[in-house]
């Protein structure tokens, strides 16, 4: 049977209601049962939707990152794009947190890979336009930071978010300040003139 609400609003009141359960409840407590009931819907349409609970959460990590970047995508700046990870983050602190303590943490991960990633990336394109370098090297440069960054904000979420946001930025810049450049100037198979 199909649900009489269109997919969209139904996947995103499913949503809704486990971001709110998690709220109170570690993930591996909450059922099916529990996130249909509190949005009013029942068994069968969670799984008309979803094959699980993770399936679910991944879902709702894959839109809130595509919301997180949607507006400013071309003309996204790395301090730009950090700060709207940090700050969601901050605002979302018991649903990060819960999230990494659960068997899903992998889709927090995700989370965070995915939407640092396509923020490297625009960047390290935005670098390179005047250079001649592969498209394998500038993903492995986009990776390398990504990599890096993604850690960096685990272990702040794991630690309490005890610093400002706009305080790590400002560290984080001063840390990386013209690596981008250099490395893609590396990786340049016709390097600028001097």
């Amino acid at each position: 049977m199909k649900p009489s609400v269109c997919h969209g609003s139904t996947k995103r009141m499913l949503a809704d209601s486990l971001k709110k359960l998690m709220q109170t409840k570690s993930l591996n407590k909450i059922s099916i049962h529990e996130i249909a009931k509190d949005c009013g819907l029942n068994r069968q349409t969670f799984y008309y939707h979803f094959h699980d609970i993770y399936d679910l959460l991944e879902w709702f990590y894959i839109e809130e990152a595509a919301e997180l970047l949607e507006d400013k995508y071309d003309s996204l700046t790395l301090s730009d794009g950090f700060l709207r990870i940090l700050n969601y983050i901050q605002q979302n602190e018991t649903l990060c947190l819960c999230t990494l303590d659960s068997v899903g943490h992998s889709h927090l991960r995700q989370f965070f890979y995915g939407t640092i990633n396509r923020i490297y990336l625009h960047i390290v394109n935005e670098y390179s336009e005047d250079l001649d370098v592969s498209e394998q090297h500038k993903s492995f440069i986009a990776h390398y930071y990504t990599v890096s960054f993604s850690a960096f904000v685990e272990f702040w979420l794991r630690s309490g978010l005890k610093e400002d946001p706009n305080e790590m930025i400002k560290l984080c810049e001063a840390a990386t300040q013209g690596t981008i450049r250099k490395a893609l100037e590396r990786f340049s198979k016709s390097p600028p003139e001097k």
